[in-house]
């Protein structure tokens, strides 16, 4: 050990009288450096794979790991940014770096391996604002994190890390991009088959083209047109949140309620614009159905189920008086299609301005007209609002606002000529963008027509008193359950039917007379997958002079980005919602228009200007995880299906266990979902879902403390007493929420190296409460877990020489029972990641230790004590081991196995209550039946004297627990 070791001042559990060799914050750090070396000039926990460059020497260690069972483990892995890691970030690494690090004891084969997420819009705004070129400030950021993360001592085989900027991740993204582009949907096989036998198909008439020509005689163009119809990737004029203010267009979720821009607070507009597209829809019942195979949080599977929103129920077409146009709906109810009075489109609806009449309808109600003077204008004023909100606004809306448009539907039914509306709580991307309005029966709808005084006709028997007359409700009847009324019609009655007989009777007719037919539809919309930005990576496509896309073959991969000196998209007027976005790849004209030969000699070509969304990368790189150096596919066969194919017919296959936040429920998880089976579909992956069991951690959490201005004072210097909380003697406010550098109450897991070493953090954040569970975070709590580390050093090590003091040393019977009981109760607890009970077992037993340590530890106990430590504080754990004599690194130790002798207890103590109070005590075997406990309470002595000789009307025997004789 160094001189600062054994010397250190100042630091957690030392002073200056304090004794050479004690279990300090320096000693913590010069230990944990020193086996940090140790693990990666060895390679510890590197991992070996059946086939290819990482596969090991015959004979080797290493290639006798191959004949374990496996275990694949992951995390979702971070983004790396500038501010480095806070204490709540490596909640999972440090919860799989445990599991895995048990593991490898318990005699698998372990996978575990880290990467960084590096493409995106953060890196980007910062070499917008300092002109720093963004792989410079995201390899600086992925510096920082590998130097935090390896100095928690997380056992990552280093061979495998990578980001998803490095040139051959991008070369392989892109390939899987070709791949998917390539490949069309087939529904009657139910997976993705090659593009190339579709054209087939069209080429020998084995599937007739849209417009029945042969596909000999369509231009290269149409033909190209007919491909995009079923193309998994594909570009489309598509509705999209274009934001001038900052020149990009915006996922969802980077826009706010209210419609503005989350970065810059600048309007945003719907608006339709030329983008690539993934058809996810083509695969939303394996989506779905799917779910069912995987060991993932049943709220996660709700929130996927919901978010592909699987609906049966019946397409319904409404002829457009005097026009000829007709728009079809879909509902889930369509018994209650009697009750429809009026219909509702979506503002960007394509019938619209169609069928929007030159005036208003003689008696148009003022309040339908928006105040308008004609229904042109009315439609056009409605449309400009509506784009200035996003979806989630317009769906969340409670005040329902629309605008007639002049025309009526005729309701198929009954002839009944409806009014048509537009609003904005029906959005073009859901359904057909149409809905037939149901207000009886339906609580948007309900409201909607009392705003505009719309009728409504109850055609669903109320059970609930209300009577039938919906001009008295409060609200609208809605119910699955009871009888259809009032839906008597020309040829069609569905009167006393219930709801199911009833949606059965009228798809049946709808279909018979050429109306609509059962149908089922999805929530799930066909994932936009451009970006106009720069730090993203390429597309593999470039554009001929007419305008077709052409994929670029794989030897021309990977696309890598042009040097830029301006990384900032072109920025428009924040209200011009007119403007086009001009992304900054544009300005490289010189990497923009290339001179190529595909194939038919060298033509001239332009690339794609726009970049993939920083989703691409996190699509895939569990596969890549697999085989980082593979130079021929992203990951060879052989060493998926090794580690990742399924265990049976029933089994999906995929990663042994992904840990992450519970923000990534729907995304992340649906989109790497669906790449994962068009891969599976083309015979790339054995296995048919990337990740086979999933948990989500909590969140660690913090205080953080207002003044009397509202403003944020450093949480570490806040002073708390009986009578609140003080910042420099002043009181402020406490709130309990999320850890961030704007609330000043950051913690970072280098202070808590610093203060008390790795190995005290990582017991520290395992014991706050189960791995599911939020927590908050207690500075001063950290003590605790750094003086159990004290305790079982101390028990071991002689503090003044540094030489172990364990010996051969008897143990009695209790302590070897003990002994095993934490062995059984850390195994189970470990390897269902309830770190936080097994670190309290293993606290009681280190206590027992202390007890009967004074003349030296008990080899017995102390060797099985450092190997369950172990997980947890690896690093002195690697020490003690060593010091107890052992030369080998500890991370291949057989983990202690229990001797089921000594988890029964040899005896019992049952108390026996007369009436409720305790009257005496029995001991028994634990394997002693209820009739023999019960006559062993009666017979004695004490409770003999108590009844008596009264006799029991009843003796209720709890087994293990107590016996209660009612008298």
């Amino acid at each position: 050990m160094t001189d600062s070791a054994q010397q250190a001042g100042g630091a957690a559990g030392s002073g200056a009288d304090a004794p050479p060799y004690r279990y300090t914050a320096a000693l913590a750090a010069d230990i944990e450096r020193r086996w940090q070396d140790r693990w990666e000039e060895q390679g510890t926990f590197r991992a070996p794979n059946p086939v290819g460059p990482l596969a090991p020497a015959p004979g080797s260690a290493e290639a006798q790991r191959l004949e374990r069972p496996k275990k694949y483990v992951i995390d979702m892995f971070p983004y790396p940014s500038g501010a480095g890691l806070h204490v709540g970030h490596p909640l999972g690494y440090i919860a799989t770096d445990c599991l895995t690090r048990f593991q490898r004891m318990a005699g698998f084969n372990v996978l575990h391996a880290m990467g960084f997420d590096a493409f995106g819009l953060p890196a980007e705004q910062y070499a917008v604002q300092t002109g720093q070129h963004p792989r410079k400030t995201t390899e600086e950021n992925i510096d920082r994190y590998r130097a935090q993360m390896r100095r928690l001592g997380l056992a990552y085989d280093d061979r495998r890390s990578f980001a998803t900027t490095d040139p051959e991740f991008v070369r392989w993204t892109q390939w899987i991009f070709l791949q998917i582009y390539n490949s069309w949907y087939d529904t009657e096989q139910h997976r993705a088959r090659p593009i190339d036998e579709l054209v087939e198909q069209f080429a020998s008439d084995a599937r007739p083209t849209p417009d029945g020509r042969p596909w000999a005689q369509l231009s290269e163009a149409e033909r190209a047109a007919v491909l995009d119809t079923y193309r998994l990737a594909y570009r489309s004029e598509a509705p999209v949140n274009w934001c001038p203010g900052l020149g990009t267009v915006l996922a969802n979720e980077e826009v706010t309620p209210d419609g503005r821009s989350e970065r810059g607070n600048f309007p945003v507009f719907r608006r339709d614009l030329a983008q690539w597209m993934m058809r996810i829809t083509a695969y939303a019942d394996r989506l779905l159905d799917d779910l069912d195979t995987l060991e993932w949080p049943e709220p996660v599977k709700m929130m996927q189920r919901n978010w592909i929103g699987r609906s049966h129920g019946a397409r319904v077409s409404f002829d457009v008086a005097e026009h000829a146009e007709s728009i079809t709906v879909f509902t889930t109810r369509p018994d209650t299609l009697f009750g429809a009075t009026y219909m509702v489109l979506a503002p960007e609806h394509d019938v619209v301005t169609a069928i929007t009449p030159a005036s208003w309808p003689a008696n148009t109600p003022a309040a339908w007209t928006g105040g308008a003077a004609d229904p042109a204008t009315a439609v056009a004023e409605y449309r400009r609002v509506a784009a200035t909100k996003s979806e989630l606004e317009r769906q969340e809306n409670k005040d329902k606002t629309g605008v007639f448009t002049g025309a009526y539907a005729i309701n198929p039914v009954d002839g009944a000529r409806i009014p048509i509306f537009i609003a904005d709580y029906v959005l073009a991307g859901y359904g057909t963008g149409a809905i037939m309005a149901v207000p009886a029966h339906d609580h948007r709808d309900f409201a909607f027509a009392r705003a505009y005084g719309l009728p409504m006709r109850c055609v669903v028997a109320p059970d609930d008193g209300r009577g039938d007359d919906p001009a008295s409700w409060d609200d609208a009847f809605v119910s699955g359950t009871a009888a259809v009324v009032n839906s008597t019609g020309d040829g069609v009655s569905l009167d006393g039917l219930a709801v199911p007989a009833a949606k059965k009777r009228i798809a049946d007719w709808l279909a018979a007379h050429g109306h609509g037919e059962a149908t089922t539809t999805y929530k799930l919309r066909d994932w936009l997958f451009s970006r106009q930005r720069y730090w993203g990576e390429p597309f593999p496509v470039v554009y001929d002079e007419q305008g077709l896309a052409h994929p670029l073959p794989a030897e021309l991969l990977p696309v890598e980005l042009p040097e830029v000196d301006d990384f900032s998209p072109v920025t428009f007027d924040a209200d011009d919602a007119d403007s086009s976005p001009a992304p900054p790849l544009a300005k490289a004209t010189d990497w923009v228009h290339v001179t190529l030969d595909l194939g038919d000699g060298p033509k001239r070509y332009r690339r794609e200007t726009n970049t993939m969304p920083n989703w691409a990368g996190s699509c895939w790189y569990e596969l890549r995880y697999l085989d980082p150096d593979n130079a021929d596919a992203p990951v060879d066969p052989a060493n998926e299906k090794y580690w990742m194919g399924p265990r049976d017919a029933t089994d999906p296959g995929g990663v042994d266990l992904y840990v992450g936040g519970v923000e990534h429920a729907v995304l992340h998880l649906l989109y790497a979902r669906f790449w994962h089976k068009v891969l599976h579909d083309l015979g790339y992956v054995d296995s048919s879902e990337p990740f086979r069991r999933l948990i989500n951690q909590g969140y660690v959490q913090a205080y953080a403390y207002t003044d009397e201005r509202g403003f944020y004072v450093p949480a570490e210097q806040v002073v708390a007493t009986d009578d609140g909380y003080f910042h420099e003697g002043r009181p402020v406010d406490r709130e309990y929420g999320k850890m961030g550098k704007s609330l000043k109450n950051v913690v970072t897991p280098d202070e808590m190296c610093d203060a008390y070493g790795a190995d005290t953090f990582r017991v520290y954040e395992m014991s706050m409460g189960p791995l599911e569970a939020s927590r908050p975070w207690e500075t001063r709590a950290v003590v605790g877990s750094f003086r159990f580390l004290q305790r079982v050093w101390r028990s071991l090590v002689d503090e003044q020489t540094g030489r172990p003091r364990v010996a051969d040393i008897a143990i009695d019977d209790d302590t070897r029972r003990l002994l095993h009981r934490t062995i059984d109760g850390v195994t189970t607890e470990t390897a269902e990641l309830r770190f936080n009970t097994a670190i309290a077992k293993l606290i009681e037993l280190t206590n027992k230790l202390v007890q009967i340590s004074a003349d030296g530890a008990p080899r017995e106990i102390a060797e099985p004590l450092v190997l369950m430590v172990a997980p947890f504080a690896p690093h002195v754990a690697e020490q003690l081991w060593q010091l107890l004599g052992h030369e080998q690194s500890l991370a291949y130790q057989p983990f202690p196995v229990a001797d089921p002798r000594w988890l029964t207890a040899p005896s019992v103590v049952y108390p026996v209550q007369i009436n409720g109070k305790v009257r005496g005590r029995i001991e028994v075997s634990p394997d002693a039946a209820a009739d023999a406990v019960e006559a062993a309470a009666l017979a004695d002595e004490k409770v003999a004297a108590a009844l008596a000789g009264r006799t029991p009307r009843k003796v209720i025997v709890v087994p293990g627990r107590m016996v209660s004789v009612v008298v």
